[in-house]
């Protein structure tokens, strides 16, 4: 099950919060929020505690 750990303001910062997740060897898929510009950014369930570590630390 997939699971949305961040809303990203433009699809530029979504590609970037997911090329730094992949690197650090998670599954990750974009897709765009409904009609708006943003973007979600999703994992699966089963890794979120670990993701949402890393995903801190890229964005501070």
């Amino acid at each position: 099950m997939w699971t949305v750990i961040y809303i990203a303001p433009s699809a530029k910062m979504a590609e970037k919060i997911q090329d730094k997740l992949t690197v650090e060897g998670f599954l990750v898929k974009i897709r765009q929020a409904g009609l708006s510009k943003q973007f979600e950014i999703l994992v699966p369930e089963g890794e979120l505690e670990e993701i949402q570590e890393v995903l801190n630390s890229i964005l501070h």
